[in-house]
């Protein structure tokens, strides 16, 4: 890859590819916990969202003053631009404002709605509700979500080793943990090591994305 793939005029097609998905609306997007940038296929969002989801009622104890600020300014204004949420929510530090643009997006409460390169470059941020109601009012036991991110993850790959999940979607090693183990007590994966969870066999042959992983 180049040195500066933004700008080179092939690898710049991702990027262009990124944010006509995210201008769509059809899938989530935005960064989760460790600032990891991410799609979610919409019937995984309540899943995610039982994880890391936070409730309007704990807004005040659990979001920063600076997250508090923006939040208020896009309920009341519903779509902004980078420049004109940073300027109305009075936070004149850009640092300060990322770190807590970034927080109301780990809380799966604001996401990018669009992004525009002319006259300059800039994100439109609006409320993750506003695209996808029905998926973030949906409640969700924590547990539940565990077990639906880590199947997900092993009906498209098969095989999953220590520290895979929880790298991958962001998790705790000891939630990810959960999460497999629950698929190996209804059936659905087998633990051939510590730590390292495979496809049962008879998922492989039902499931259509996972039918062409190889047998053990």
């Amino acid at each position: 890859m180049p040195r500066n793939v933004q700008k080179d005029p092939e690898a710049s097609l991702t990027w262009v590819l990124k944010d006509e998905i995210v201008g769509r609306g059809k899938v989530y997007y935005a960064k989760l916990p460790r600032g990891k940038a991410m799609f979610i296929a919409a019937r995984m969002i309540p899943y995610f969202h039982a994880i890391w989801g936070i409730r309007r009622s704990e807004e005040k104890g659990r979001l920063s003053r600076n997250a508090q600020a923006i939040l208020r300014v896009l309920r009341r204004e519903w779509e902004m631009s980078t420049w004109d949420l940073r300027e109305d929510s009075g936070i004149k530090d850009r640092k300060a404002f990322t770190a807590a643009l970034d927080e109301l997006q780990a809380a799966m409460i604001v996401v990018p709605s669009q992004v525009f390169y002319q006259p300059k470059f800039t994100y439109i941020w609006t409320l993750g509700v506003g695209r996808f109601p029905e998926a973030l009012r949906k409640r969700i036991a924590r547990e539940t979500g565990l077990r639906e991110i880590a199947r997900c993850f092993l009906a498209g790959a098969g095989l999953t080793v220590p520290g895979e999940l929880a790298r991958v979607t962001g998790l705790s090693r000891p939630e990810a943990g959960r999460g497999n183990r629950a698929l190996v007590s209804e059936g659905y994966a087998s633990m051939p090591a510590p730590g390292t969870y495979r496809l049962a066999a008879d998922w492989r042959r039902e499931d259509p994305v996972a039918s062409v992983l190889p047998e053990e």
